[in-house]
């Protein structure tokens, strides 16, 4: 049997292990965080090495990617630069191909959910195709697929990044100029230390900020734990695009009152991993003893038949 494992700078709570199957191959995929404890993810990476088929990185990101250039986070490389033979990865693979695709992928699985739906309801028209008036996405730069997915379908996107990553209350409007910001800022964010790149094990903290944006929207996507924090009480009607979601997570969203929950991978005994933990067990399946490509993924989510997981909350 195949092994993938995602450490992850994340709280312990969210653990979780399970076997998923591809093409009648069995592959372990787990879980484990460290609550923030940088000095124990990097020793279970060197522990790791050369004892599983793939590792993922969660909780932060390794590198950040803008059209088709990759910015390195030097403060994070260090929690893998003592793996030397099992391919490492922190999703954003995944990120540039399943995420790019979402509503593409997604759509069979829409169809199913929303296509009895009559009359017109926030942000679904025309029974079950998906166009929003307005999305929001409080963190894109470690997501410019979903960024650009969300804006093939939504008459406005706002990008949160200044206000929630640095705390500079300017909201960015359109994705032209979140690019135009994000080249300006990604070589800088190269050298930030991981005090700034990491942002909390826990994410259960609830602390609602920049309520318009949340409440003006009827597209809410990114990161789950970054909404966990911010959202307000009442998201009735809404669509939240996400990944990484526990059960608890799902009864969260409910009882806000949100209308329909995509999450960008899909949903194992409950569960929905992160992209990092996804493209390891790709990684594991493959066995190709390195990274795969974007084709390479590309082929492996039709091969596979990877989709996204569509669910509605409230009717």
């Amino acid at each position: 049997m195949k092994r993938a494992v995602s450490v992850s700078l994340g709280s312990s709570t969210r653990d979780k292990k399970v076997v998923i199957e591809f093409e009648g191959q069995q592959i372990s995929v787990e879980r484990v965080g460290t609550n923030g404890d940088i000095e124990k993810a990097r020793q279970l990476f060197t522990d790791l090495d050369g004892q599983v088929d793939a590792l993922g990185v969660g909780g932060v990101d390794l590198y950040l990617r803008l059209e088709g250039r990759e910015y390195p986070l030097r403060a994070a490389l260090k929690l893998v630069e003592g793996v030397k033979q099992t391919p490492v990865v922190d999703g954003r693979g995944l990120k540039h191909t399943l995420e790019r695709r979402v509503f593409e992928l997604a759509a069979p699985a829409l169809h199913h959910a929303l296509g009895g739906a009559e009359g017109e309801i926030q942000g679904l028209t025309s029974g079950w195709a998906l166009r929003f008036k307005r999305a929001f996405i409080p963190v894109a730069v470690d997501r410019v697929g979903l960024a650009q997915a969300v804006t093939e379908v939504s008459d406005e996107v706002i990008f949160g990044d200044l206000m929630v990553a640095l705390g500079v209350p300017i909201a960015i409007r359109g994705i032209r100029n979140f690019k135009r910001v994000a080249r300006v800022m990604l070589p800088f964010v190269s050298f930030f230390p991981m005090s700034l790149l990491y942002y909390g094990s826990g994410g259960a903290e609830h602390e609602p900020k920049y309520q318009q944006y949340w409440l003006g929207s009827d597209l809410l996507g990114g990161d789950f734990l970054f909404m966990r924090k911010y959202l307000p009480q009442d998201l009735s009607g809404k669509t939240v695009i996400t990944n990484t979601t526990t059960e608890e997570n799902v009864e969260f969203l409910r009882e806000r009152g949100v209308r329909l929950m995509i999450t960008t991978t899909p949903r194992y005994d409950g569960r929905s991993f992160g992209t990092n933990m996804m493209e390891a067990a790709l990684t594991a399946y493959a066995s190709k003893g390195r990274p795969l490509s974007e084709a390479e993924l590309n082929d492996l989510i039709d091969e596979l038949d990877l989709r996204p997981n569509v669910q509605v909350l409230n009717n």
